[in-house]
C-alpha cells in the first residue's frame, strides 16, 4: 500500500506539480471526500482546492459526486481517485520514460561524444567536428568522453522503471479481477431479480387464468341451471 501511495503522490506531481501532492493522501479512501475537509485539511482555499481537483478530474484521474444540502440549498461535491485510471495514467507515463532511455542508450552505445573538461560542456560528433573539437566558450581541446558509468546509471533507472510498471501492471489486473467480480456479483443479483419478477408475472398470469376458468364454469352452471327449469 506504501507503494500505491507514492504512485498516486506521483500522478499528483505530473499533472499538477509537487505543491498539490498531499491531495494523494486525502483522496486515496474508496469513500468519496467533502471538497471542503480536502480544503481544509490542505489548508488552502476551497477555490484552490478545486483547481487542484478540476486538473485531475481533466486526466480522469478522480471522480466526483454531489450533494445538496437540504438547509441551505446549494450542492456540495464529494471526490475521490480512481484508482485504476491513475495506475493506467502512470503505466503510460512510465513507458514514455523507458522509451526515451533506450533511445538513450542506442545512442550512447553507437555514438561518440565529446567534452570540454574545463566548462563541462558536452558535444556530439556532429557539433564537435563542426568546431574542430575546440570548445567555442573557453578555446580548450575537446575529450572523447567515456560513457560507460553514464550508461551504467540509466540503465539502473531502466531497470528501476521495469520494476515499477511491474507492480502497476500487478496492481491493475487486481483491479481488473474485483471489477470482474463486482460485475458478476450485480449480474447474479440482476439474474435473481428478472426471476422473481418472471415467477410473480407468471402467478398473476395463473391466477388470472384461475379466475377466467371459475367464471366460465359457473357460467356454465347457471345455464344448465336454466335449462332445466324450463
Amino acid at each position: 500500500m506504501a507503494m500505491l501511495k507514492e504512485f498516486l503522490r506521483d500522478a499528483v506531481i505530473i499533472v499538477v506539480g509537487k505543491h498539490a501532492e498531499e491531495i494523494a493522501d486525502i483522496l486515496e479512501s474508496k469513500k468519496h471526500v467533502n471538497e471542503f475537509v480536502i480544503a481544509k485539511k490542505l489548508d488552502i482555499t476551497i477555490n484552490q482546492t478545486r483547481n487542484i481537483l478540476y486538473k485531475l478530474s481533466d486526466y480522469g484521474l478522480v471522480s466526483s459526486i454531489r450533494k445538496k444540502d437540504k438547509k441551505k440549498g446549494w450542492y456540495t461535491y464529494f471526490w475521490r481517485f480512481e484508482i485504476n485510471k491513475t495506475l493506467g495514467f502512470l503505466k503510460s507515463e512510465i513507458e514514455k520514460k523507458m522509451l526515451q532511455i533506450n533511445n538513450q542508450i542506442k545512442s550512447r552505445e553507437t555514438k561518440q561524444f565529446y567534452i570540454c573538461e574545463k566548462c563541462n560542456i558536452e558535444f556530439n560528433e556532429e557539433n564537435a567536428l563542426l568546431h574542430n573539437f575546440i570548445c567555442p566558450e573557453c578555446g580548450e581541446v575537446l575529450s572523447l568522453k567515456d560513457n560507460t558509468k553514464f550508461l551504467r546509471e540509466i540503465k539502473r533507472n531502466l531497470e528501476r522503471l521495469g520494476k515499477e510498471k511491474e507492480f502497476i501492471e500487478q496492481e491493475l489486473e487486481k483491479g481488473r479481477q474485483n471489477d470482474e467480480k463486482v460485475r458478476l456479483k450485480e449480474m447474479k443479483k440482476f439474474e435473481k431479480e428478472k426471476k422473481k419478477i418472471i415467477k410473480k408475472k407468471e402467478k398473476k398470469v395463473k391466477k388470472i387464468k384461475k379466475s377466467k376458468i371459475i367464471k366460465k364454469i359457473k357460467k356454465n352452471t347457471k345455464k344448465k341451471i336454466s335449462k332445466k327449469r324450463r
